[in-house]
């Protein structure tokens, strides 16, 4: 036009100052100012819009305050450039100047869409409630304002709400709504089911954002044949948020097989992808396989970088594996990687030196940290209690109180533990004392604590005062404080009860058996075994583990199967020596078969942790600390060897078994022979 010398008119400013950027539009402000067309008003109000859209705001309200035929069209436009530029104070002032009669459905939207955004949900909501009529995006502006900020009954109570007023949810509505049910997909499952039943009356399930959210929500559900239809619905749409969800949702439910085949399928997968894949093994039991899966993350993916949820997933895993180099690493790479932790992603550092049996190193993280929380709390004092530090645990507890943050269950549950493996009866049952309504599992500590002390009657007396029914817990403790004080009819009680109420439960039967071996009646150790042949019951095998250079190697009882087998058993050999000369005697009571006393030395010389030791022994540096982690229980004729082995080759010797934390050095374990 300008080429060929043709002057355009007032008209066609708006349009172009619309679509310009910033640059541009004030060019085309500069136009309508040598053309003299600023009086006009669509022309005024397109460069106000552009001001108040890419700023300097203050141009816009000096444009603004120069009119003289403001129409509804104007305020509109400055009070929502304040709400962008974070004025909320002008942007209210500005509302209130404007005459009731003036305010239309867009300019209460405008300040209600304000609020909402600046998280200020109870002033939003007095807007939204004081509008004399609403449009669908008011109400999804105060929608959205709830979901954005973690509210979603309150989000889903509005659109319940939206409903009865007869008002049409669009399909922004529907995404925020099934959005937020997400949310609600563990807590409250009817919910979710009553939207889902709304949903089947409109016809927004094909849009594509619908479908994606609707995606999402049913694999928070685990619905995952109904999501997998809406994934393969998507074909070439699908985006890294679909894919995503999908492999999460596999994950979550321990399918690992095709929650792996869809993550090793994704065109382009970033931090969430791997969290997803790393998180599920990690919380599904899968340790080895979630470091491996974290290793392979840091080896080959440039694009997708280590988080927070990446580490506490890791942290978790080595914690459970109780593999302390693996766990070092870890925070190497935290640190190479500079990542900040928040209080959870500390938490989980506590909760995996706990695990693995550095409760020195957890200790020092707890106390570095600026601010702790519950959870904090409770994970230490969880870990002292499987190190055997009642007292610590006791005093960690007062500290806590001192800070302001009130025990709960969890808090009572972990200092009586603490208690109970440090044999402080006293201090234990003055704990029990001061709990305002202890449940079944407060009850269970003090019944297991009870019960290594021999006090027997009294925890049958306990049992019997209970104002609630007993749980296995209860009769679980009962059952080992009969093993470990030999109460043959005691224990026969206990695992009636329990073959009741969990009779797959192998453990039961092995201590039952335990209890008849110790006192010779070999006829009824077969019986246990008959019952368990019968109900298809099979025993748990025991298995010790060591880590070495990032690996972990495990052993079972006799293994043969270590490609360093052969020096495995040539040094178990020497062991076995150098333990007769101190005057070590097996404990043939941990055989709980009728044999030969020779085979009975055998079978009890060949425990897994004993293998494992030993090959810690081969490959680790001389006094260096061995760490052993056991599946189940350690035997006592592997406790007291295990101490004089600590004694004969001068190390450090931390076993880990399913109970509690044994720290062996110089003939001595820190449970004071008190398991």
């Amino acid at each position: 036009m300008q080429y060929n010398d043709i002057k355009p008119d007032a008209s066609l400013y708006p349009i172009l100052i619309k679509c310009a950027g910033k640059a541009c539009g004030m060019l085309f402000h500069s136009h309508v100012l040598k053309l003299g067309y600023v009086p006009d008003h669509y022309v005024r109000n397109a460069i106000m819009g552009m001001y108040a859209k890419y700023g300097p705001v203050h141009l816009a309200r000096k444009l603004f305050d120069e009119m003289c035929d403001r129409n509804v069209a104007d305020w509109n436009v400055i009070i929502s450039g304040y709400w962008k530029w974070g004025s909320e104070e002008e942007a209210n002032k500005i509302f209130h100047m404007m005459g009731k009669s003036q305010r239309n459905v867009i300019t209460w939207t405008t300040m209600v869409t304000g609020y909402a955004k600046s998280r200020n949900l109870k002033t939003a909501r007095m807007y939204f409630d004081n509008m004399p009529e609403r449009s669908v995006v008011s109400w999804n502006a105060m929608l959205s304002g709830y979901a954005q900020s973690g509210e979603p009954q309150e989000t889903i109570r509005l659109f319940n709400h939206m409903l009865n007023s007869g008002n049409e949810p669009d399909q922004t509505t529907w995404v925020i709504v099934i959005s937020s049910c997400s949310s609600l997909a563990d807590d409250d499952p009817s919910v979710v089911d009553s939207i889902l039943r709304e949903l089947e009356k409109v016809n927004f399930q094909s849009n594509y954002f619908v479908k994606t959210a609707l995606l999402d929500l049913q694999a928070k559900c685990g619905n995952l044949e109904a999501a997998r239809k809406i994934f393969d619905q998507l074909g070439v749409c699908k985006n890294s948020v679909t894919w995503n969800a999908m492999i999460s949702a596999y994950a979550r439910a321990g399918d690992f097989s095709v929650a792996r085949d869809l993550f090793n399928k994704m065109p382009e997968r970033n931090t969430v992808s791997w969290n997803s894949m790393i998180s599920g093994y990690a919380q599904n039991g899968e340790s080895l396989m979630a470091i491996k899966l974290f290793k392979e993350m840091i080896s080959s993916s440039k694009d997708s970088k280590p988080n927070e949820v990446t580490m506490v997933s890791v942290f978790s895993a080595c914690g459970h594996l109780g593999a302390l180099d693996l766990g070092n690493w870890a925070v190497s790479t935290l640190n190479e990687n500079h990542i900040k932790l928040s209080i959870s992603g500390y938490n989980s550092l506590i909760f995996m030196y706990s695990r693995c049996g550095s409760i020195e190193d957890a200790t020092i993280i707890f106390q570095e940290m600026e601010t702790r929380d519950l959870v904090s709390y409770n994970t230490l004092i969880s870990g002292l209690a499987a190190h055997g530090h009642g007292k610590e645990g006791i005093k960690l507890m007062s500290k806590m109180k001192e800070d302001g943050i009130e025990p709960d269950r969890i808090t009572y549950i972990g200092v009586l533990t603490a208690c109970s493996h440090a044999g402080l009866l006293e201090e234990g049952q003055k704990v029990f004392q001061s709990i305002e309504v202890p449940d079944v599992d407060h009850y269970a500590c003090m019944i297991d604590m009870l019960g290594r002390a021999g006090k027997l009657e009294e925890a049958m007396k306990l049992i019997r005062s209970m104002p609630m029914e007993p749980h296995e817990g209860i009769y679980g403790s009962l059952l080992n404080a009969a093993c470990i004080h030999k109460r043959v009819e005691l224990g026969e009680l206990a695992a009636a009860k329990l073959f009741k109420v969990e009779p797959h439960n192998s453990g039961n039967y092995v201590l039952l058996s335990n209890i008849y071996a110790s006192a010779g009646r070999w006829k009824d150790v077969d019986k246990v075994w008959d019952t368990m042949r019968k109900q298809e019951v099979q025993k748990t095998t025991a298995w010790s583990w060591v880590e070495h250079k990032g690996e972990i190697h495990k052993f079972v009882v006799g293994d043969r199967s270590h490609e360093r087998s052969d020096d495995i058993y040539k040094l178990l050999a020497n062991v076995k020596v150098k333990l007769r000369r101190e005057g070590y005697v097996v404990d043939k009571s941990c055989v709980r078969r009728d044999v030969e006393e020779e085979e009975k030395e055998e079978m009890v010389g060949i425990h897994s942790e004993k293998l494992a030791i030993c090959f810690a022994l081969l490959v680790s540096d001389i006094g260096s600390v061995i760490r052993v982690g056991k599946n189940l229980r350690i035997c006592p004729d592997c406790h007291a060897s295990i101490k004089m082995i600590s004694k004969l080759e001068r190390r450090k010797i931390i076993v880990r078994d399913n109970n509690r934390f044994h720290c062996f050095s110089d003939g001595l374990c820190s449970c004071k022979d008190y398991w």
